[in-house]
């Protein structure tokens, strides 16, 4: 059995929405960043980390990509040209919507005080949807690899969902369709269902 670090808040929510698609058993420690229990297993304090037996792995991206490889779903095969457009597609939302989102909270609430330029985030909500766009008119499916639901689609589907929640307006109309269609999925209203 997996062991969670992390609040459903976070980018945990990534690893525990692969898990119940996977249908895989996990508990869940609902640790806060910086707080005791991850510290205890990671120098850096952030979450998520994965437990399994004695080993830890931390990075939503590095834990999603694992589990999905080691239960041969959610994902391309390592090794096909698929996997490498799939790797492209995932590293792409981390590049172009996770970090313009962290660079966002990170001026909110983040930094020190004193080191927070809240002027920043009007350029972080344009460059955003700039990025959304872009994103969008290669999404050529249901799913951003076309016919099948991947990690690719968790990781883009929960920067809509942190877009929504740190009042970034997402303005594609399609994307916003897409947002919707991932939510309701059955494995990601359990998740969303610990937030409440």
């Amino acid at each position: 059995m997996y062991t969670v670090i992390g609040t459903p808040m976070s980018r945990s929510f990534r690893v525990l929405w692969t898990l119940e698609e996977l249908g895989q058993p996990y508990e869940l420690n609902p640790a806060t960043p910086q707080s005791p229990e991850i510290l205890q297993i990671s120098a850096l304090g952030k979450v998520p980390a994965l437990i399994e037996g004695d080993e830890v792995i931390t990075d939503s991206t590095a834990i999603i990509t694992y589990l999905a490889d080691k239960h041969g779903s959610l994902t391309a095969k390592a090794g096909t040209l698929a996997r490498a457009h799939q790797d492209a597609m995932t590293q792409r939302f981390l590049d172009e919507l996770d970090a313009v989102l962290w660079t966002a909270a990170r001026h909110s609430f983040a930094l020190p005080k004193d080191q927070r330029v809240p002027e920043v985030k009007p350029s972080l909500k344009w460059e955003f949807n700039r990025n959304l766009d872009r994103i969008e008119s290669q999404i050529k499916g249901p799913y951003v690899m076309g016919e099948e639901f991947t990690i690719a689609d968790i990781v883009l589907t929960h920067c809509l969902n942190w877009a929504f929640g740190a009042k970034f307006p997402v303005e594609n109309q399609a994307m916003l369709a897409y947002g919707k269609s991932m939510r309701a999925r059955p494995a990601h209203q359990r998740i969303a269902a610990l937030m409440k």
